[in-house]
């Protein structure tokens, strides 16, 4: 039987390729693979679902360099998707927690940096008022609150590309448990969205 999860949420958001990696083996940081798909009104409605309900945007230091130093450009920007540039703003206006062990201070407004356990801040945030905490691609994140079960919601963009190796999301030795399929999209180019609520 499912139960709701009492509180804030964690949900966290990745595009995969079909051979199941975020990214291609001989550049990570390369994401030029994802843009043709992440185009696509599946993937940009399907953010928009993942981002509306969260007050909360909770990231690694790669990403956040990467992300705060693209998004802010996207507002105001001619020609931009509605969608896209209101992600933008939201991404701005709302609170941000960067895990880093590096950083000392935050070069981005709303921004708290954190050098703790990721599971340990998730359970901090959880403890406050708020709505859904959403961890954006950051893949690290996600690996550490997966092998914690702290995720709530997971959330998957698949692209229809084979990246022919590259790190993995899903590592053997997760805990073994049980998820259900709450929504389902599919789209232009084959990007297919999958939103899967963890069963407690």
């Amino acid at each position: 039987m499912t139960q709701q999860t009492v509180g804030r949420r964690v949900v966290t958001n990745m595009a995969l390729s079909l051979d199941g990696h975020y990214a291609a083996p001989d550049n990570p940081l390369d994401m030029r693979w994802v843009m043709p798909y992440a185009v696509t009104d599946v993937a940009r409605d399907h953010l928009t679902s993942l981002w509306e309900p969260a007050t909360t945007a909770l990231l690694g230091r790669v990403n956040a360099e990467g992300f705060l130093g693209f998004w802010p450009t996207v507002i105001g920007m001619e020609g931009a998707d509605p969608r896209d540039e209101a992600f933008a703003k939201w991404l701005v206006d709302t609170d941000k927690v960067v895990l880093s062990s590096t950083l000392d201070k935050t070069p981005w407004e709303r921004t708290t940096i954190v050098d703790k356990p990721t599971g340990e801040v998730v359970t901090d945030l959880k403890a406050t008022e708020g709505g859904d905490i959403l961890v954006l691609s950051s893949a690290s994140v996600v690996k550490a609150l997966l092998t914690s079960d702290k995720v709530d919601r997971l959330a998957l963009t698949i692209f229809p590309v084979f990246l022919g190796g590259g790190p993995r999301l899903f590592d053997d030795g997760l805990p073994a448990n049980q998820w259900t399929l709450v929504s389902q999209t599919a789209g232009e180019h084959g990007t297919l969205a999958l939103v899967y609520d963890r069963v407690r």
